[in-house]
C-alpha cells in the first residue's frame, strides 16, 4: 500500500506556483484547512484563482490571502461575512466569478468522477447562462456547466490514514468530500494521521486512490462564524 503522509504542511504545499488553480474544502469556517491556508500566506504565491464555496472571514480563512492580495479570481457561490471579499469585488481588484452552490458542488463532483461537463437548469435566464450552451430536457430550459480544472485541491479531514483514506466529521464533510479528488492533485490535512488499516473500512468517506498527499495539522482554531446562543429565560 502506497504511503501517501508527508512530514509536514511546508512538503505537502511546498510546489504550489504562482497563477495555479486550487480548490479549498470548506463551508464559511466550517472544515476549513487551516494549516494549509496559513502555508500559502507564508509561501506568498500570487495570482491564484480559489475554488471554494465562500472566502471566510476578513481575518481568518481566505480572507488572509485576500489581505494580502494573493487572489486573482474567487469562484464561489456568495460573498458570505468578509466585507474585504466585498470591497475587492466592487472595486474591479478581484475578479470574480458566483456560481449557485449546487452547481459548485456539482462541478467539482463531476471532475471527481471525469466527467467533463453536465447539464442543469440553475442560472438558466441569468447572467450565469451567458455564454453557455442552453438545452431543452423535459420540457424545461438547461444550461450546460463545465466540470472544474484545477491544480491542486486542499480539503480538511477529521481522520486519515498513511494510505490516505478520509473520514469528515458531521458539516466539516461540506465541500470537502466532492473536491477530493476532484484536482491533478489533492492534498489533504487532518486532524489525526493514523497507521493505514486502524480506520474502520465502513466508516471511510473517502478512499485514499483520490488522496496523493496527507498530513497532520496543528492548533486548529475551528472559529466560528456566526456564533448563535438561545437567550436564558
Amino acid at each position: 500500500m502506497i504511503n501517501k503522509k508527508v512530514a509536514s504542511v511546508a512538503d505537502a504545499l511546498k510546489d504550489i506556483q504562482n497563477g495555479q488553480t486550487i480548490m479549498l474544502g470548506g463551508f464559511g469556517l466550517c472544515g476549513i484547512p487551516e494549516n494549509s491556508i496559513a502555508e500559502l500566506v507564508k509561501l506568498e504565491v500570487t495570482d491564484l484563482t480559489c475554488i471554494s464555496n465562500n472566502a471566510g472571514v476578513d481575518d481568518f480563512g481566505l480572507g488572509l490571502l485576500l489581505q494580502k492580495r494573493q487572489i486573482k479570481k474567487m469562484i464561489s457561490s456568495y460573498v458570505g461575512e468578509n466585507a474585504e471579499f466585498e470591497r475587492q469585488m466592487l472595486s474591479g481588484e478581484l475578479d470574480v466569478e458566483l456560481t449557485p452552490q449546487g452547481t459548485l458542488a456539482e462541478k467539482c463532483r463531476a471532475a471527481q468522477a471525469g466527467i467533463p461537463a453536465f447539464f442543469t437548469p440553475a442560472g438558466y435566464g441569468t447572467e450565469v447562462a451567458e455564454g453557455k450552451e442552453a438545452r431543452e430536457f423535459n420540457g424545461k430550459m438547461h444550461i450546460m456547466e463545465e466540470a472544474f480544472k484545477a491544480d491542486f485541491s486542499i480539503v480538511k479531514a477529521w481522520k486519515g490514514d498513511e494510505a490516505g483514506n478520509l473520514i469528515f466529521k458531521g458539516t466539516a464533510r461540506n465541500f470537502n468530500a466532492c473536491m477530493a479528488g476532484a484536482a491533478k492533485i489533492t492534498i489533504a490535512e487532518v486532524e489525526e494521521l493514523v497507521p493505514a488499516g486502524v480506520l474502520d473500512p465502513n466508516q471511510i468517506h473517502i478512499p485514499g486512490i483520490m488522496v496523493q498527499r496527507i498530513f497532520q495539522g496543528e492548533k486548529f482554531e475551528k472559529r466560528i462564524e456566526q456564533r448563535t446562543v438561545r437567550q436564558k429565560n
